[in-house]
């Protein structure tokens, strides 16, 4: 038997299980704004003001997207069950081999390639299924879920309950695939909508985006991503430094069940009052590390500048590029400040013998580079 909710309406299928049918956004009702939402979307608008702020006045803003990036995909690929940590993925792309690394490292990476991916797109193709699609393609090229159909809308039923359920066993089922293309539509028309408040706008299109489902696998870190992309393209966040997922991951369980209340109550409400919660906490956090990046550099450049003599020089030079390649090798370095291998082996030692690195290999031959101080500002 159909049952009706004010976010949409499950409908019997002919195999005898009920799929949520969305309706469009806004809401009917409308959103009822009481004191604590107002309240709750002051403060984060406020919060993500101040983060705003804080990275526009970072001497070098692009020096810092490095590590936020990484972190957020991290996070992200954790709440859907990769096992990879933050090291892991430095160390990937540092080109250091370990047996013992999670396999599933590469879904990470292609995270950060989706994310960077859907940034620069977004300087020329306004947020749309056709930019959903092509980040969707990003995300799973080559990887678990690579047979998925990247950058396709799914061609049959899919559902979400326990591993090894039946459609008649899952906790909720999506809307039919024929009825995807009217279901997007209405959800990209969404997507420009401009008489709420931002924020609200997004909690959302992420709510939506998640009970669509519309690809067979990549729903959640798409969602995700499109939280990012919207906060950068409307202009909230001038640099994407963001990584909420870091709250979605820590309260899993209500997120999981605020999103399905969504559905099965029409909550958006709690929903939304959940979600503004984590935009606030994160942006505290981002911009409290914003701050102890700024300081750790400034302390850094003060010791090299202090103790590194006739080499500070070649060791700011050094510091810099830590930002964006925070693991590296004497042959990066060897490159950079343009000496033989030798003096830039001296330099590293110097860096190690102040703090400011740590040998990573144990190996005399061949030795990488950790800048340890910067990268535990995100662990």
């Amino acid at each position: 038997m159909d049952r009706q909710t004010r976010s949409g309406q499950f409908t019997l299928q002919p195999g005898g299980y009920q799929a949520f049918i969305p309706k469009p956004l806004p809401p009917v009702p409308s959103l009822q704004l009481d004191s604590e939402m107002q309240a709750l979307l002051s403060s984060a608008d406020r919060a993500l003001g101040r983060l705003d702020g804080s990275i526009r006045t970072l001497p070098n803003p692009d020096l810092f997207i490095f590590m936020y990036i990484r972190k957020e995909a991290v996070l992200s690929s954790q709440i859907e069950g990769t096992q990879s940590s933050l090291n892991d993925l430095l160390e990937v792309e540092a080109e250091i081999f370990d047996s013992e690394r999670p396999r599933d490292v590469d879904e990470v990476l292609n995270y950060v390639q989706a994310m960077n991916y859907g940034l620069e797109r977004l300087q020329t193709l306004p947020l749309s299924n056709r930019l959903i699609r092509e980040i969707h393609s990003v995300l799973l090229d080559g990887v678990r879920g690579g047979n998925a159909q990247p950058g396709e809308w799914r061609k049959i039923q899919n559902w979400i309950g326990p591993q090894g359920c039946t459609v008649k066993e899952a906790s909720f089922v999506p809307p039919p695939p024929q009825q995807l293309e009217d279901i997007l539509a209405q959800f990209e028309q969404f997507l420009h909508e401009e008489s709420l408040p931002a924020l609200l706008q997004i909690g959302m299109a992420h709510a939506q985006f998640e009970t669509i489902h519309p690809f067979l696998d990549g729903n959640g870190r798409v969602g995700r991503l499109l939280i990012a992309f919207m906060l950068y393209q409307k202009g909230i966040l001038e640099i994407p430094v963001l990584y909420i997922s870091h709250y979605f991951k820590k309260q899993r369980q209500d997120y999981y069940e605020l999103l399905q209340s969504v559905r099965e109550q029409g909550s958006w409400e709690a929903w939304l009052k959940f979600f503004l919660q984590g935009i606030y906490e994160v942006s505290q956090e981002a911009t409290v590390t914003a701050r102890n990046i700024v300081d750790l550099r400034e302390a850094h450049r003060q010791l090299i500048a202090e103790h590194f003599g006739r080499v500070a020089g070649n060791a700011m030079q050094v510091l810099e590029t830590l930002y964006q390649k925070p693991i590296i090798k004497v042959k990066d370095i060897q490159q950079l400040i343009e000496v033989t291998y030798p003096a830039a082996n001296q330099l590293m030692n110097k860096f190690v013998d102040h703090g400011l690195l740590e040998e990573v290999t144990g190996q005399s031959r061949n030795r990488q580079f950790r800048y340890s101080p910067y990268i535990d500002l995100f662990s």
